[in-house]
């Protein structure tokens, strides 16, 4: 059975806390999900945002090495629009560099209305096929755009983050849901994934941010 986690709470994603079941890592789904709360009325929707304009959340996974850090910044080239794509095959993953050059974690998609059951945007991630110099997987979802649109996380509703083995077993979820704390908050650190004693395990983080933009989350991680 899967477990719930508070904010701060750690687990392992190998094995249940009594040891009778193990999960299968070769193949993780981090799975991200949520719900745009519904605005009431003109003068509502006209005071605290967009209304019923489309929300981008975007999942984002830094790759971090022994001392905490992004040591692969990839290559920057140039887009078809005339704008710089930067960050390309490095060991961020994000909607303009969609798999890691080592082939063994990768963003599915770009949902950009959060509609539907179940999860909303997903990383997959081949833990036990890792290389050992990554000692960290950190998870962000960011609202694109939410400066300008007026689109916070206090505007978002059944926010969660869970972890699923290669065999469809949910391991481990966590679920956070906007509140006055969340006003003008457009950033999310969700969640953690480390290497501990030649395992893996899952904290549950929720540390928010009022930049859209992830690279001002991303800059502590990198030399």
């Amino acid at each position: 059975m899967a477990i719930n986690l508070q904010k701060g709470q750690t687990i392992n994603l190998r094995k249940n806390e009594s040891g009778d079941t193990v999960y299968d890592l070769s193949s993780v789904t981090i799975g991200l999900g949520w719900d745009v709360r519904k605005q009431g009325g003109f003068l509502r929707r006209l005071l605290n945002g967009s209304g019923d304009a489309e929300y981008d959340l975007d999942a984002i996974a830094f790759l971090l090495d022994k001392n905490g850090k992004v040591a692969n910044m990839g290559k920057t080239l140039p887009s078809a629009h005339g704008k710089e794509l930067v960050l390309y095959q490095s060991d961020v993953i994000y909607f303009n560099s969609m798999r890691h050059p080592s082939g063994k974690i990768w963003l599915t998609g770009d949902n950009r209305t959060g509609a539907g059951d179940g999860d909303d945007e997903q990383i997959i991630v081949k833990l036990d096929q890792l290389d050992e110099r990554y000692r960290k997987i950190v998870f962000v979802v960011s609202i694109y755009q939410g400066n300008l649109n007026r689109q916070h996380f206090g505007m978002i509703d059944n926010a969660f983050i869970r972890a699923v083995d290669a065999k469809g077993k949910e391991i481990t979820k966590f679920s956070l849901s906007g509140d006055a704390g969340m006003n003008g908050m457009c950033s999310m650190v969700f969640a953690e994934v480390y290497r501990h004693n030649g395992d893996w395990k899952f904290r549950a983080i929720g540390e928010p941010h009022r930049t859209d933009n992830f690279i001002d989350v991303l800059v502590p991680y990198t030399y």
